[in-house]
């Protein structure tokens, strides 16, 4: 299972928001650069920048930074936020971004990102945030009534590399992840699916493991390596020596 550092930019800083809220705003940095060159150093295979200003406004405010650190660092970054246009996804994969993660017009315009993840073959990750199982969109600030499993069944066969499903209600508690939540959006899932949201212990990332079979490949990790609840390099360890604890049905997960 890949760890996975987040970067989350607001107002050109490094923070993390409590549960998606821009009003419970933490800030850890105001270097984002040498936040990315320390999660690299400390063995991070890949990073997850968010454009918070642009999730919430869809006006990108941070591609300065974002091109900061894709000039510095050698590992494969991954960005999202605001990102709702083909051209704005082509833009930042010419800055040398991975991929690029697509939310909002995941609802509104789904065949539009079905379209540039055939032409971007591998580049193109659907993120899936969702509230007691609903998606919700801009930023997280506007709730659908679209069930999290219905839209990543919708997307099965679209071409794009990867889902990124984060669960609000836990995402920057520390409380532990929605087992629940991630192995359902897994189950219907044919492609890998990345887990995000209330990791807080080493205890947490080895109660995901038990879902690396249904197909989580990956999880984000935020407030708990900002905080120093977990050791990117020891939590590595412990990955690689963990053992699977059992995750309840999710037969009516979702109903």
């Amino acid at each position: 299972m890949e760890l996975i550092p987040a970067i989350d930019l607001l107002g050109g800083n490094c923070v993390r928001l409590n549960k998606g809220n821009y009003d419970q705003v933490t800030k850890f940095s105001s270097n984002p650069l040498e936040q990315a060159l320390q999660w690299q150093e400390e063995g991070a295979s890949r990073l997850h920048l968010v454009d918070l200003d642009g999730a919430r406004t869809g006006e990108p405010t941070n591609d300065s930074i974002i091109q900061e650190i894709t000039s510095a660092i050698k590992i494969p970054i991954q960005v999202g936020g605001g990102i709702r246009t083909k051209e704005r996804a082509e833009s930042l994969l010419k800055y040398g971004v991975n991929r690029v993660i697509f939310g909002t017009i995941g609802i509104e315009e789904p065949e539009l990102v079905k379209e540039i993840a055939k032409s971007n073959p591998g580049k193109i990750i659907l993120g899936i945030d969702s509230k007691k199982g609903k998606v919700a969109t801009r930023g997280w600030v506007k709730e659908s009534e679209i069930n999290a499993t219905d839209m990543a069944k919708s997307f099965s066969e679209s071409g794009i590399a990867a889902i990124i499903t984060t669960d609000i209600d836990t995402d920057g508690t520390l409380n532990g992840p929605n087992l629940l939540a991630m192995r359902a959006i897994a189950e219907v899932s044919s492609v890998p699916v990345i887990a995000s949201g209330g990791v807080g212990s080493i205890a947490d990332l080895l109660s995901l493991l038990s879902l690396e079979h249904y197909g989580i490949e990956g999880v984000i990790l935020g407030r708990a390596l900002y905080e120093g609840a977990i050791d990117l390099k020891e939590a590595s360890k412990a990955i690689n020596q963990g053992k699977m604890q059992d995750v309840p049905s999710t037969e009516t997960f979702f109903a």
